[in-house]
């Protein structure tokens, strides 16, 4: 099915207009996905010319989406003059080589997407090596034709061994870059373990803010410390970790930390790139996960975070659910508030970062946590879940 957008919504640029696909295999809400895929393509500065779903048992081994699919791409490419095609799912190297031959324009998956979307967010040195490392790694699996701007960098005459073929060059330059990235991030990653060192020597406590993308995290870290990290409503804002000290009247200070936010099918290599950086959150003492209270997704993107600080190790981490943006569902369905477990300790607290509404709830939490820490240990606790 093809949907096309109001006409006064098309770029004159045909380099900034794409066509999104985004089909449906019967595992999850189909509206929902392409919801997300629209607000990706939006962070990354697109405009959206047409949108080509519908529903299919399996991917066609050869091009995804099957033969009717892809002439209907092609036809929406023509009919819009846009010149990208997204897909909403992860293609092969094939698949995405056979796309291109079919529609002849440039085919980009999801993954592709978001590392792009990571690379114009990334600000800091460490984020920028991070993000070209994911990049890289993702770009080795595609390698399957010259890549000569990788030579022209290396200055060209004199790299290519003898009998080499073109691939064979550009996956050896490619892998003496991604070496060398990762023996940078493995500095800043001592830098930051020396820091954690030192805090635990001084008994602070660490919380980090984890959560879906958009969820309001740097909102929340802002109205805590009084910060001015980067705020915008659009997926992946923020990139770059921050953290700052909390001081909770009567407690005393806490180390806290905005983290990057996660999303559904995180690609594998921005996890891995972004591993040193999460390390923070895998070493904190506590997890405020924070979570759109009014999205109709909210049970599945609670879901996915859980599943990406499993993934890094931090799954056994304490972490207390906060639900943001009350102000912005209806008040029947409860307003700021907190909820204990049987234990007695906070487990989830409703609040509006935005307005300030529940802010209080937090500082109880975090009073809360100290005070066990002092009195039990980092060791003694019992890992608490939502």
């Amino acid at each position: 099915m093809l949907d096309r957008p109001a006409a006064n919504t098309f770029n004159t640029n045909a380099a900034d207009k794409a066509v999104l696909v985004s089909l449906d295999f019967g595992e999850s809400d189909p509206a929902e996905n392409l919801e997300e895929l629209r607000r990706l393509a939006a962070s990354d500065q697109l405009t959206i010319s047409a949108v080509v779903n519908g529903k299919r048992l399996k991917p066609d081994p050869a091009t995804f989406a099957g033969s009717g699919k892809v002439d209907e791409i092609a036809a929406a490419l023509e009919q819009t003059g846009a010149s990208l095609v997204i897909f909403n799912h992860d293609l092969s190297p094939a698949q995405q080589r056979n796309l291109e031959q079919r529609v002849e324009h440039r085919v980009i998956d999801r993954t592709s997407l978001i590392l792009d979307i990571f690379a114009q967010r990334a600000k800091s040195h460490e984020g920028k090596l991070q993000v070209e490392l994911a990049q890289l790694e993702h770009l080795a699996t595609r390698l399957v034709r010259g890549w000569s701007h990788l030579e022209r960098q290396k200055g060209g005459i004199g790299l290519r061994g003898p009998g080499e073929t073109q691939l064979e060059t550009d996956r050896r330059l490619l892998g003496k870059r991604v070496k060398l990235l990762k023996e940078k991030l493995a500095k800043f990653q001592a830098q930051r373990a020396l820091q954690r060192r030192s805090r635990q020597r001084g008994q602070v406590m660490s919380v980090s803010i984890v959560g879906y993308t958009n969820a309001g995290k740097s909102t929340l870290f802002n109205n805590l410390t009084r910060a001015h990290t980067y705020v915008a409503d659009q997926l992946f804002a923020t990139l770059d970790a921050t953290t700052r000290k909390l001081f909770i009247q009567d407690y005393g200070p806490l180390v806290l930390s905005d983290t990057v936010g996660f999303i559904r099918d995180l690609p594998h290599s921005l996890v891995a790139a972004f591993r040193a950086t999460l390390e923070e959150t895998v070493q904190a003492d506590l997890l405020l996960h924070v979570a759109d209270a009014g999205s109709p997704a909210r049970a599945e993107q609670i879901d996915e975070v859980n599943k990406v600080l499993k993934e890094i190790g931090a799954d056994t981490v304490p972490q207390i659910l906060v639900l943001n943006k009350v102000d912005l569902i209806d008040l029947s369905a409860g307003g700021a508030g907190y909820r204990r477990d049987e234990y007695g300790r906070i487990e989830q607290i409703r609040l509006s970062a935005k307005t300030g509404e529940g802010l209080e709830f937090i500082r109880l939490a975090l009073a809360e946590a100290i005070e066990e820490r002092a009195l039990h240990g980092r060791e003694d606790r019992p890992h608490a879940r939502p």
